[in-house]
This record gives C-alpha cells, sequence and structure tokens, in this order.
C-alpha cells in the first residue's frame, strides 16, 4: 500500500560541510530564503487555506550556472551548497513553457543534484545547510491550492468522478522537490534531534493541508512522506493522529468532499497496525466517532476499500471491538443506494471473519434482519452479494452454531425470493442456502416451514376478510340511499 523506499546507497564515510571560517562564521554567507512562520492550529478548519505558504515571498535571486558541489573543495562546498538552495527557492510560472527556460532547467538541474546528494549520503550536511534546505522546500511545496473542480462549477453535490483531473503545471520542479523532501526524512544521517526543529508541528500540519490537492501524483508522494516522518519523528505521533481526526470531522460534518482522503486512510492502516493490545481508550474513540461515520458519505467508494482495511485491522487487533463495528455499519446502512449496500455487505463478511462466536452472538439478531432485508431486495446485485455469504465457510460456521436463532429470521425472506424474485439466479441461490439450513437441522426447518406456513394462512384469512368487508360496503354503497348510510356508518 505505500510505497516501499530503496535503501541508502553504501559508500565510505560522508564527509562533513563545514560553515566557511570568517569573524562572522557563517553570518557572512547572504541568505536569500522565506523565513517560516507557524501556522495556528485554529487553521485545520479550512485545509486549503493552511496549505499557503508558511513563508514569506524570497528575495531576488541571480539564476545562474554553478559547478557542482562534487568538484569544488569541502572548504566551498558550504557557500555554493546554500547558493543552489536559494536558487531552488525561486517559483517559475509553468503557465507559459517558453518563458525562462533556461532558470527552469538550472533549477531543475540544481534539484536533481541536492536529491543526489542527500540519497548518497556521500555529504554529511551541518545544521545551517538542512535548516536552509527545509525552508527552501517550504517555499515550493507550500502554496495556495487551486480551486478544486466541483467549487469551479457549483455543483457541490455532483459525482467526483465527472470532475476533471487537476495536474500541476509545476511538477517537474515539484516532483523533485517532494523527493528531495522524502530522502531527506530517510535518510540514516538526518538527526531527529535536530531536524524536529525544522520539521515541526507547523510543517506537519502544512504537509496535511497539502492533502486537498487534486493531483495524485502529488498526494501519492504526500502519503510516503508523512508515513515515514511518522515512523522517524516519535514526537510527531500524537499530534499527525489528532490532525487526521480532525480533517475526517471536517470531511464527516462539513464538506464530504476531500481528495486526499484514501491516501490518509492507508497511512491509518500502517498506523493501526502497530497499535499494542490491548488498544488504548483514546484509539477505540477514534474508531467510533471518525472511522465507523465515514461510512455516512454519499460517494464512499472512492476510499472505502482503505477505510473498510482499516475497520478490519481494528477487529483483528481486538476481537472484542466486533460488536461495536457491526452495529455501526448498521447504524450508516444504506437505504436508497444500492452501490453502497454492496459495499457494506463486503465488509460486513471481511469483518465477521475475524469475528469471535461470542461476540457474534451479541449483533446477530440485527445483524440477520438486515441480511434478510437484503436477500428481499429487487435489486439483484446486492440480493446475490448478501447470499455469497453462505459461500463463506467462518461465516457457515457461525450461522450454524446459532441457526436456531437464525433461521427464524430468514426462513420467511428465502421463501418469498424462491417464489416471487424476478431473478432466476436469486432463485436458485435462495434455493441452495434454504437445502443448507435443511441439512443443518432438519426438525428445526419443518418447525419454521410450518410456523411460515400458518402466518401466510392468517394473513390470507385477513385478505378475504378484507375483500368481504368492501364487497359489503360497496353492495350497500350500491342501494338507494346507500351513499348516506355509508357515511353515517
Amino acid at each position: 500500500m505505500l510505497k516501499i523506499i530503496k535503501g541508502i546507497k553504501k559508500g565510505s564515510k560522508p564527509e562533513v560541510i563545514e560553515p566557511p571560517p570568517g569573524p562572522n562564521g557563517p553570518s557572512d554567507v547572504t541568505v536569500n530564503h522565506a523565513s517560516r512562520s507557524a501556522i495556528p492550529h485554529a487553521q485545520l478548519t479550512n485545509v486549503k487555506s493552511q496549505a499557503i505558504t508558511r513563508t514569506a515571498s524570497p528575495q531576488p535571486c541571480v539564476i545562474e550556472v554553478t559547478p557542482m558541489l562534487k568538484d569544488v573543495p569541502i572548504s566551498e562546498r558550504h557557500v555554493l551548497f546554500i547558493k543552489k538552495v536559494n536558487m531552488c527557492a525561486v517559483s517559475f510560472d509553468f503557465g507559459d513553457a517558453l518563458k525562462k527556460v533556461k532558470e527552469k532547467e538550472i533549477k531543475r538541474q540544481n534539484l536533481q543534484e541536492l536529491v543526489d546528494l542527500v540519497q548518497s549520503g556521500s555529504s554529511k550536511m551541518n545544521e545551517i545547510m538542512q535548516e536552509e534546505m527545509v525552508n527552501m522546500i517550504s517555499v515550493n511545496i507550500f502554496r495556495a491550492l487551486p480551486p478544486a473542480a466541483y467549487e469551479n462549477t457549483g455543483a457541490i453535490d455532483g459525482d467526483p468522478e465527472e470532475d476533471e483531473m487537476y495536474l500541476e503545471p509545476s511538477w517537474p520542479h515539484l516532483q523533485l522537490v517532494y523527493e528531495l523532501l522524502l530522502r531527506y526524512v530517510v535518510s540514516p544521517d538526518t538527526d531527529t534531534k535536530v531536524a524536529k526543529r525544522f520539521i515541526d508541528h507547523s510543517f506537519v500540519l502544512s504537509l496535511l493541508g497539502l492533502f486537498d490537492s487534486e493531483d495524485p501524483r502529488e498526494r501519492e508522494y504526500l502519503k510516503t512522506i508523512l508515513h515515514r516522518v511518522y515512523g522517524k519523528f516519535m514526537v510527531h505521533r500524537p499530534f499527525i493522529r489528532k490532525a487526521i481526526n480532525n480533517i475526517f470531522y471536517r470531511f464527516i460534518f462539513e464538506t464530504e468532499r476531500h481528495p486526499g482522503l484514501g491516501e490518509l486512510l492507508e497511512i491509518l492502516a500502517s498506523i493501526i497496525n502497530g497499535f499494542a493490545v490491548p488498544m488504548k481508550e483514546e484509539h477505540k474513540l477514534f474508531l467510533t466517532r471518525a472511522l465507523l461515520p465515514l461510512h455516512k458519505a454519499k460517494y464512499i467508494n472512492y476510499y472505502h476499500q482503505q477505510l473498510s482495511y482499516c475497520i478490519t485491522q481494528f477487529v483483528e487487533k481486538d476481537y472484542k471491538l466486533a460488536d461495536i463495528v457491526i452495529r455501526g455499519l448498521l447504524k450508516y446502512w444504506p437505504v436508497t443506494n444500492c452501490t453502497k449496500e454492496i459495499l457494506f455487505l463486503g465488509e460486513l463478511e471481511e469483518v465477521l471473519d475475524a469475528t469471535q462466536p461470542v461476540e457474534f452472538q451479541r449483533c446477530m439478531v440485527p445483524l440477520f434482519r438486515q441480511v434478510g432485508r437484503c436477500i428481499n431486495s429487487p435489486n439483484f446485485q446486492v440480493a446475490e452479494r448478501a447470499l455469497f455469504w453462505w459461500n463463506n465457510e467462518h461465516i457457515v460456521d457461525l450461522i450454524a452454531q446459532n441457526r436456531d436463532v437464525i433461521l427464524p429470521i430468514l426462513f420467511a425472506p428465502l421463501e418469498k425470493n424462491i417464489l416471487n424474485h424476478w431473478n432466476q439466479a436469486i432463485n436458485g441461490l435462495s434455493g441452495n442456502v434454504r437445502k443448507m439450513f435443511i441439512d443443518m437441522d432438519a426438525d428445526l426447518f419443518e418447525e419454521c416451514n410450518n410456523r411460515f406456513q400458518e402466518k401466510e394462512a392468517m394473513v390470507n384469512q385477513m385478505l378475504e376478510q378484507r375483500e368481504l368487508t368492501w364487497k359489503k360496503l360497496e353492495a350497500i354503497a350500491g342501494e338507494p340511499g346507500g351513499d348516506d348510510m355509508v357515511m353515517v356508518n
């Protein structure tokens, strides 16, 4: 699910680049970058606004060809590195492909050189160089995102699949900047005690804001980078979980629109997999308050696979959560959306695979009442997906152990399908399930059949009585003055 980063190339001991000597030390070097300003936590309520740059506009910088770092003496590399970083902090307009072509190519070459430098580990950067590099990365990636397609058209309730895919025009540079950040985070030479001064909460929050990007290539990089940050910077872990939680809350209660929800859920799946058992109350609350309500959204199919995996991970970690999860899914069960019903049935099957008999007994009555309604669905795909549960051996075992409760619930839906369903395939599947119940317990099946026949007889008797009553009323109404008599009665 998450990209596997290739290992850093092994080589000789890295050379440490030190600032040039002098009375003023590093301060003799003019640093042209934008100072990073912290984004208030309150801006998390507006994800796109928090992606606006954390920095002011960089000072003018001359873009010129410079020698490669490996070709200059170690004593000069610090100044040259800072110069290259400053040139990379300059942004270009990619709306016009013919504008400043030479300068764009110089920046691309410098970014590629920085990526190779960090990836090879041949030269160890000092703290000043790391700070300048992270500042340059911030200038490039933390920007105002363009309006989403639905914001331009005003079709807020439209299908996201119908939105035109947006691709970032500056991707030739932006990709290298993301690659540089990724290599910096995963590098064994990166000391977290030093790096956490630059990759702080404000940086992480802005990074999360970028998941609102419409460009899938950018979200893929962000997913890998955030996952690596979570793994390397333990101090940020609670903050990242809380920030993702807040994004989910805003999606659930306000927008129901977020292009990066699938990527965030993929990160969470990896995080959930590392939760210790017994699970903390904080994680259980996250399940009930954030993950389960994500099933409310109309267009859940765009992230359901990742969401279902996260839910199943919780149940596999702690089987006692199965009852909470199943009841939560029943709470948000769709009424008129057949596509969502099919997704829910598939997710429930995965959850039941990890469910123990004791937890199953707690929720089997409301669960199979809903399954019965699905079996009788006029949409044959919903009915077929529900009947396919009987191909799962674990679910069949759970049903067999509790057949005295489940069969009375499902008997009527199965009989109605066999007699009246318009789709022949559903008739056949219902008959197969009926035969499985007969094989499980013929006496119980006969008892249920007798009850069903008695109930049907009572229903038919009531219908006949109602028909007779209407005929009497019609006869009375047909007599002279009968209308007045009917009204008096």
